[in-house]
């Protein structure tokens, strides 16, 4: 099933491994991931002729570019393979999937199409994780593999990445969210890799900051020691923090000062210290962009500030903006400006650029921030020879942002030659195959050892390619660039240990309830099906996720009132802590609860979170209180806390699963509101003797009206399933016997 690619022999040695197991490739750019991924489909489709498959990618461009390989590359029937974006409607996306075999999608829209059971993936025999490191916390791709797991009857997982990580801990969560039992580790130095790896030339070059940049890098300097010798005045940090406290570690107290204050802590000190913080964040930014990028960018930020502090009512911005440093540093940047100084970086990029652009070379700039992005454009715009564009993301970010439309323009343009130089933020470091680049340059080098595989690897893919980063002497670009090159070497040492030491072969050890966690399955048995109600507004709730998990139903539908509904009387108002607070603040909360009360004879209010409401807001306790009183005693509505969203689900399923019990007698007490004529008629219907809402259809099918009903003789009532002659004769007795008061 192959065609117009001769498979490699290290190739070979990961299939045989991705045959057997569900297995983590991890593979250089421009190796032939994909090509693996193929040699799979074939063999998978060889041994499960009728089965289907999915390949997963993060983006839209991307999983087109797979599909389009896939054409290429396997002599399958082309009507068989469909693309599955949000732009197709989820009722085609349903119908398209019976059709098909080979289906390539977005995670998120298949995580919605298994929630709403539009798709069912048992039948599926291999699912193919792109960008497989985006595996952890909430992404998609984790339920999804852990609902595959579940369900498929041959059930095989492909994950494939450059780069997963340099963290032990995080590349383990990838293994057990994706449920790998193998890693398929190659290098550039393997001698079965080696052939194939085309020359990459890296360059590190270096400039020095002008001392106009070095005298406005004091004034911001002194103004962040100073916010952190307030902090520690206030008794959070020691001398030594204060003197080599970095931004990752300011990140993490101001997160402890979250914490705390969630926790009830509502001293002046903590709430002063994080203002204290957000303002030293704000003076971190500034001086990375200074350090980093260029005169104009930070220009623009500390505008943004001016202003958000004119018009705000943040207090962290408007203490900085008084700060007498922080004005000395904007006074010297207008300066500079007016000066039309730039960033040595700047000159040096265009030098680079006008000396690697010659005939038909194609060249990438990448950038962290936009603003430089926008100036890298027009600088080297001036260049006759450059032929440039910009290439963004979709969020519109001081009026740049490209739809994924316009992406796959330019990357047409940029592929065929009509464009010469890309200058492109992070949306072009993942996945897309872009030939024949013949450089790569890095305005500052990026700590991320994934996103620093990535922009290498834009390269040196079918010919020799080259690397230049771009740095400033004495600033955290030196820094990053070691953090980088660390991390690099302990991601290899990391991934050599799990293949040799991780227990990864035993799928139950991934999913094994720990001892002495109950889960909710042993409180429902597997012969009941619990079913409720949710807002198709919550389908990426942890909640609906965790419900389908355990077993439970769960119809996705459009709900006049409320988030859940679990039986005709029950139905459930879901707020996660700061929605709570945020809801009586804009006075939603009491239209709900008045819209919940007069719709459900049984309403209720859960409340998700460990957070202590009475610190979420500038809201005084005393009206929460109230509110919570006027609830519970004015409205009778009770009102339950839940810590997680396996709690909340734990619960719903629970209530459900006792109104469930509760309505499986015979006699239903009627407290829904019929909304049309059919469901009056089943209201009417309902109420008779062991009929109920389970028989009121089928003798409505049957019988075609009430007045049929109460004509029927004791054979026509008999010939509905489950309708006896003792039950038809009640029915009789009800619809002919004298009413008698």
């Amino acid at each position: 099933m192959i065609k117009n690619f001769e498979p490699r022999l290290y190739q070979q040695t990961i299939l045989a491994k991705a045959s057997m197991s569900n297995t983590l490739v991890v593979l250089p750019t421009g190796l032939g991931k994909t090509n693996v991924a193929i040699m799979l489909v074939a063999k998978r489709l060889s041994q499960y002729p009728d089965s289907k498959i999915m390949f997963l990618a993060p983006t839209k461009p991307l999983v087109e570019q797979h599909l389009s390989t896939f054409k290429q590359h396997l002599d399958f029937d082309h009507e068989k393979m469909i693309l599955f974006t949000g732009n197709v409607a989820p009722a085609k996306r349903q119908e398209l999937f019976k059709k098909s075999q080979l289906i390539f999608s977005t995670p998120q829209g298949l995580e919605n199409d298994v929630i709403s059971s539009r798709i069912d993936l048992k039948d599926v025999s291999l699912i193919i994780f792109d960008e497989a490191h985006r595996a952890t916390g909430e992404y998609a791709y984790v339920w999804l593999a852990k609902q595959y797991e579940k369900v498929a009857r041959y059930p095989k997982i492909l994950a494939l990445t450059a780069s997963p990580g340099s963290d032990l801990e995080k590349i383990n969560e990838v293994c057990q969210n994706l449920h790998i039992e193998e890693i398929e580790v190659k290098t550039n130095q393997d001698p079965d890799v080696k052939p194939y790896i085309k020359e990459t030339k890296v360059d590190w070059l270096k400039v020095k900051l002008p001392e106009s940049f070095k005298s406005t890098l004091v004034f911001l300097k002194t103004c962040y020691k100073n916010k952190l010798l307030m902090i520690k005045q206030r008794g959070f940090l020691s001398s030594y923090q204060v003197q080599n406290f970095s931004k990752t570690e300011l990140l993490k107290l101001q997160r402890r000062f979250q914490g705390d204050i969630a926790q009830g802590d509502r001293s002046t000190e903590i709430f002063e210290c994080v203002s204290l913080a957000a303002e030293a964040l704000k003076v971190q930014h500034a001086i990375e962009l200074l350090e980093s990028q260029g005169i104009q960018p930070l220009q623009r930020y500390m505008e943004k500030l001016v202003g958000d502090a004119s018009t705000g009512t943040v207090k962290a911005v408007k203490n900085l903006i008084a700060d007498p440093d922080f004005q000395s540093a904007q006074v010297r940047i207008q300066h500079m400006v007016d000066a039309n100084v730039e960033h040595p970086k700047m000159g040096l990029l265009k030098d680079v650029v006008q000396k690697h652009l010659n005939g038909k070379s194609k060249i990438i700039v990448f950038s962290q921030f936009r603003d430089t992005i926008v100036k890298i454009h027009e600088t080297l715009s001036e260049i006759d020879e450059v032929k440039a564009k910009i290439f963004v993301g979709q969020a519109k970010k001081n009026g740049q942002g490209l739809s994924q439309k316009e992406q796959k323009q330019i990357l047409d343009e940029f592929r065929n030659g009509e464009i010469n130089v890309l200058c492109a933020s992070s949306v072009a470091e993942e996945g897309l195959d872009i030939p024949k680049v013949d450089a790569v340059i890095f305005y500052e080098p990026v700590p991320s050892v994934i996103r620093s595989i990535q922009r290498r690897g834009r390269t040196g893919r079918l010919e020799k390619g080259r690397v230049v980063v771009l740095m400033a002497e004495g600033t955290r670009d030196e820094g990053y660039r070691w953090s980088a090159h660390h991390k690099e070497k302990s991601m290899y040492r990391t991934l050599d240990l799990l293949k040799k030491k991780m227990k990864l072969g035993t799928r139950s050890e991934v999913n094994e309830t720990p001892k002495g966690n109950m889960s909710l399955n042993n409180f429902i048995s597997s012969s009941e099906q619990i079913e409720l109600t949710v807002d198709d507004r919550e389908k990426g709730s942890q909640v609906i996720k965790e419900l389908i998990d355990n077993g439970v139903k769960i119809n996705l539908g459009r709900l006049k009132v409320g988030d859940y509904k679990l039986s005709s009387r029950c139905g459930v108002e879901f707020k996660s802590v700061p929605d709570f607070v945020s809801s009586i603040l804009d006075n939603r909360l009491l239209v709900q609860v008045r819209e919940l009360k007069n719709t459900f004879q049984r309403p209720l209010i859960i409340i998700e979170g460990s957070e202590d409401m009475y610190t979420q807001r500038n809201i005084h306790p005393n009206a929460i209180k109230g509110m919570l009183a006027t609830i519970t005693i004015s409205y009778g509505v009770p009102i339950l806390q839940t810590k997680s969203h396996k709690e909340t689900a734990s619960l719903l399923a629970i209530i459900a699963k006792r109104e469930m019990e509760r309505s499986s007698g015979e006699f239903n007490p009627h407290l829904d509101k019929p909304e049309n004529l059919a469901e009056v008629q089943e209201y009417v219907v309902s109420s008779l003797p062991g009929v109920g809402p389970t028989l009121a259809k089928p003798l409505l099918k049957k019988l075609g009206s009430i007045k049929n009903i109460a004509n029927a003789n004791l054979d026509e009532l008999k010939e509905v399933d489950k309708i006896g002659e003792k039950k038809a004769k009640e029915i009789q007795r009800v619809l002919t016997e004298s009413y008698s008061s």
